[in-house]
């Protein structure tokens, strides 16, 4: 989730085409499919039992035996099975979605011949994707393998900009990571954390906007979609080719429409301003539902100014804020030993904002979070020490701050919990 780094008219003309494509009922109003289950595996229970006694951990141990269903408060980040499969993948994707995830994510990238496709940054496919392997593509990249040698790391970058949308296509995805020692490009794909595997790591299949959107569309139960406009990094300067961000924006809903999905479906992400603008002034049904993605407080000097500023986004027409979660956490309580809301927090519920927070599940075993300088943790580290602690912030994030969804790496621990707190997510 991470950044890596004529209005009327156009109104008009998006308006035109929604009124020539038949606009698809959303799923839950389908009939379910009667044997598809979710399936949540034994990570929450493993979590639960790791958690400190007391009506919390009694309450998620309520919840045993389910029933569990398909939650729109659980979001799958990069598809929501990226803890065990590559980002932005059918199987990522897959995963995610019968770990019970309402809302599924595609970050949104595009090609040398300005196609639009499912990867989390412009410029990583040299980490997420095969692409070194195949000597044709790897020539294309925009900084070729180097080899490590006694002064230097290995280096590469590859982007999404440098192929078209077919060599895009004969990609294969894989667990995200590097070996900055390498000398060979086959050493260079490994690299995986730790924490995360290598036992799905086989040629997982590349997404396109358009057969995600397929895909998404396609599974049981009510199914819906969060698509992130990726900002290029600066080594893919805008306008590409005469390629503008605005039309890059416009792009990413026009797809949405020529597919006949509803704006109710749809939850678009940015973390430029002026394409959460662009859609507020230009496609204003879908501009509602715009998710504006902060990292703004990101230095400690700026937080105050990213506090600061929330109520001013309110009253410019967002409606959804979608900062990193340890912006919403602190330390309080009468022993300063207890996880409570930020004031960013309860800036930015006094503000009538609604928050969709980022990304659970993606850090390693929580008593590594001190040592690791974990960034998701980072404002309440110094009393994290345990695993079970993850449902004691959650539980703080809904209960106390009442986010409106969470996105996740494992979509089971958060589906777990919102199916036992009753949470059905944005859209109900």
């Amino acid at each position: 989730m991470r950044a890596t780094t004529g209005c009327l008219a156009m109104m008009a003309l998006a308006l035109d085409i929604a009124g020539a494509v038949p606009v698809k009922k959303p799923r839950w109003q389908h009939p379910a499919h009667d044997d598809y289950y979710i399936n949540l595996g034994p990570r929450p229970y493993y979590l639960i039992q790791n958690m400190t006694d007391g009506p919390l951990k009694q309450k998620l141990e309520s919840c045993y035996n389910g029933p569990f269903e398909v939650t729109a408060w659980s979001i799958g980040h990069r598809g929501g099975g990226t803890l065990q499969f590559p980002e932005e993948s059918v199987e990522s994707t897959m995963a995610g979605a019968r770990m019970g995830a309402g809302i599924l994510e595609c970050d949104v990238s595009f090609t040398a011949d300005l196609e639009l496709v499912c990867r989390h940054s412009l410029c990583d496919l040299h980490t997420t994707t095969d692409i070194l392997l195949r000597p044709e593509l790897a020539a294309k990249c925009t900084v070729p393998f180097t080899p490590a040698n006694e002064t230097a790391d290995a280096n590469a970058l590859c982007c999404t900009s440098d192929i078209t949308l077919a060599e895009y296509k004969t990609l294969c995805s894989k667990m995200d990571g590097f070996n900055a020692s390498a000398t060979t490009p086959e050493d260079y794909q490994h690299g995986t954390p730790s924490f995360r595997t290598d036992l799905y790591n086989t040629c997982a299949q590349v997404m396109t906007l358009e057969s995600y959107i397929d895909l998404v569309d396609s599974l049981p139960g009510f199914r819906n979609f969060t698509p992130e406009l990726k900002t290029p990094p600066s080594q893919v300067p805008m306008p590409f080719q005469g390629y503008t961000q605005a039309q890059y924006a416009r792009d990413m809903i026009d797809t949405f429409i020529k597919k006949g999905i509803s704006h109710e479906r749809v939850w678009p992400q940015s973390f430029n301003p002026a394409d959460i603008y662009l859609w507020l002034n230009e496609y204003p049904a879908w501009g509602a539902q715009a998710v504006f993605l902060d990292e703004d407080g990101d230095v400690a000097s700026n937080f105050t100014t990213a506090v600061n500023r929330l109520p001013a986004l309110k009253a410019s027409g967002v409606n959804i804020i979608s900062p990193p979660y340890n912006y919403l956490l602190a330390i309080g309580g009468p022993n300063n030993d207890t996880i409570v809301p930020s004031i960013y927090a309860t800036t930015a519920m006094e503000a009538g904002l609604d928050i969709i927070a980022w990304s659970f599940e993606r850090s390693g075993p929580l008593d590594n979070v001190r040592a690791d300088e974990d960034y998701y943790w980072s404002s309440i580290a110094p009393i994290i020490s345990y695993d079970g602690q993850a449902y004691e912030a959650l539980d703080v994030l809904a209960r106390q701050i009442g986010i409106k969804a969470i996105f996740s790496d494992w979509s089971a621990t958060v589906t777990y919990y919102a199916n036992c707190m009753g949470l059905k997510g944005p859209g109900h």
